[in-house]
Order: C-alpha cells, then sequence, then structure tokens
C-alpha cells in the first residue's frame, strides 16, 4: 500500500517552501479513514483527475480539542501514518498536517482561508463537511468559505454524508464499536479491521513458561478493545512500511491469574504468534483484530490458564480462516 507523503506545516514553513501544486483540497481529520472519508476522498479523486488536478488533504495535529476544547480529545484510531498510508492508497497525492497549536487556532476564519487554503496550499476546489467550522472560534462557516472562494477564486463544496442501514458512518460510531468489543460493527464503519501499533518490549517471561511466547506491545496510541482475548492479523514494520508478518492470538488485560512478578494489575497487550518464530524486540507491529474470542477470565490455576490458551489458539485459527479475514 503506497502512503501518501505526509506534509507538516506551521507558522515557521517558508512561503512556497511546500511546492503545492494547484488541487482539490479535501479537509478533516480523517481518523480511521471510514467508509465515509473514503466515499469523500474517492470522489475528489475522481474529480481531481477530471479537472487535470492533483487531490491533497488538509488535516491537524493535534486534534483540536487537545486546544480549544473543554473536552478530553477523543481516542485516536489511526494515527497519521497510518492515516497517510489509507489515503494514498485511494489515490491522494498528498497530506498536508497544519500544527494545531494556540497561535493557529487564533487564526481569523479569514486568514485560514487566505494563507493556508490559497496562498499555501493552491486549492482550487476544497471539499468540507456540513458541520465544517474554522477560524478563531470557529466562527468561519459554509456560507463565509463560499464568499471567500467567490472572491479568491475556489469552489467550496459540501461533501454528502455516507451512511448504511444503521446510520452515518463516522468516526464516533467506530470508536464505540471498538470501545464495546464489537468488531463486525467497527469492520462495518471502517470497512477494514480495527488496528494498532505498538513496539516490542522486553516482558517477564511469562508466557514462555506457559509454552506461549508472546510479544508484548509498548506505546500503543489508538484505542484497545475491552479486556479480553482477540484472534489478531500481525504485520511488522520493514523497510519503510508495514508487511504481514502472521496470524496470532492477542490478550488484552491485566492478567488476573498471574499474581506475582513486577507487572502485576498492569495492563498488557501481549500476542502469541501462530507458526512463526521471530526475533521481535524493538520491532514496530501492527495488530488487526479480526475477532473477540473471549472476555479475560481469572482461572483458579496456572494448569488452567495454560488450558484456556491452548483452546484460544484453536478457536483463532478457526476464526482467522473466516471468509471475512
Amino acid at each position: 500500500m503506497s502512503a501518501a507523503p505526509l506534509v507538516f506545516v506551521d507558522d515557521a514553513t517558508p512561503r512556497g517552501a511546500l511546492d503545492a501544486s494547484p488541487c482539490v483540497l479535501v479537509i478533516g481529520n480523517f481518523d480511521g479513514v471510514h467508509l465515509g472519508h473514503r466515499a469523500v476522498l474517492e470522489t475528489a479523486v475522481a474529480e481531481a483527475r477530471g479537472a487535470g488536478l492533483f487531490a491533497h488533504v488538509l488535516t491537524f495535529d493535534p486534534h483540536p480539542s487537545r486546544v480549544v476544547g473543554g473536552d478530553r480529545p477523543p481516542p485516536l484510531l489511526t494515527t497519521l501514518e497510518h492515516r497517510a498510508e489509507l489515503i494514498g492508497a485511494i489515490g491522494v497525492t498528498r497530506v498536508f498536517v497544519r500544527r494545531f497549536d494556540a497561535v493557529f487556532a487564533a487564526w481569523s476564519p479569514e486568514r485560514f482561508v487566505r494563507d493556508l487554503v490559497v496562498a499555501a496550499l493552491t486549492a482550487q476546489r476544497v471539499v468540507v463537511g456540513q458541520d465544517f467550522r474554522f477560524g478563531a472560534k470557529r466562527g468561519g462557516d459554509l456560507r463565509l468559505l463560499r464568499a471567500l472562494g467567490a472572491e479568491l477564486g475556489f469552489e467550496a463544496q459540501v461533501h454528502a454524508v455516507a451512511s448504511d442501514a444503521r446510520g452515518p458512518y463516522s468516526s464516533t460510531r467506530a470508536r464505540d464499536a471498538v470501545a464495546s468489543g464489537d468488531l463486525d460493527e467497527a469492520r462495518r464503519v471502517l470497512g477494514r479491521a480495527h488496528c494498532v501499533t505498538g513496539t516490542v518490549v522486553r516482558g517477564d517471561a511469562r508466557g514462555r513458561t506457559l509454552g506461549f511466547p508472546t510479544a508484548n506491545l509498548d506505546a500503543i496510541p489508538e484505542l484497545l478493545p475491552p479486556y479480553g482475548v482477540y484472534a489478531v492479523q500481525v504485520e511488522r514494520f520493514q523497510g519503510g512500511s508495514f508487511v504481514p508478518l502472521g496470524q496470532g492470538v492477542t490478550s488484552v488485560g491485566v492478567r488476573p491469574t498471574i499474581t506475582d512478578g513486577a507487572r502485576v494489575g498492569q495492563l498488557t497487550v501481549e500476542t502469541f504468534l501462530l507458526d512463526v518464530k521471530a526475533d521481535l524486540y524493538g520491532d514496530r507491529l501492527r495488530l488487526s483484530f479480526i475477532a473477540r474470542l473471549r472476555e479475560e477470565k481469572q482461572f483458579a490455576s496456572i494448569a488452567d490458564l495454560q488450558t484456556a490458551i491452548e483452546a484460544d489458539v484453536n478457536l483463532a485459527r478457526r476464526a482467522l480462516r473466516a471468509p471475512n479475514t
């Protein structure tokens, strides 16, 4: 999968340094790059090609609510890196990432459009959602965007909301599904399995003593599903991209049966790889959650835990052979 290059922009970026070509510019956060996002981006790419333009995306980091919102920002479905990969596969040429800080948050709506959208990114068409707001205190709306477009020479378009029988596709709907452990619903919204990424760190080798050595992931930025055991597809970061490594069984939780050691009561994400033996310490892995096998349980003995893990492995093999994986 070819990722769209991430181009970071802030107040220190020299004018003209972006080398942005005339484009159809789609603006949004795009967390999850769900089916609604994909419908908009696919339309923008087709329109751009028909008009002899590039299709670019403008997004923001960190999430604006972290800077100006009163609430905590929503948990991530996808990292910027993964978003660029998913967006690039649709045909978008570049993803411009504007650093969202207090200075940028104070820009007037007119400056946002004149300096960033037109002068820096040379947009000829701008595509936004129906609830799009921009500039200081969210003072800019669609009416102002269209007026500025008429003045500055770009066309403002509002994309339709894609939906299914359950309602509109949205990042919130996907987050709710992941948070509740409904992986099928998450797949319906995202059009793929939900993924998390992390770095393999040394654990306490408890899995090895049980006969099921695990890769322990740390520093996971994305939303995790509820505590439990899952069948997963595993990729490893190599040569600048994630490549398939194998299949596995992942435990998310606090290992309630293990009552000794330094990590008692701590959240762990451990993956036993099926039919793969590799030294993964320090590697970055990406887990795609395919099926929830069971909730986390406390077993009466280590022997009972081993028996349960053996059953988990058999269940995972069956789940990973299913057509939708």
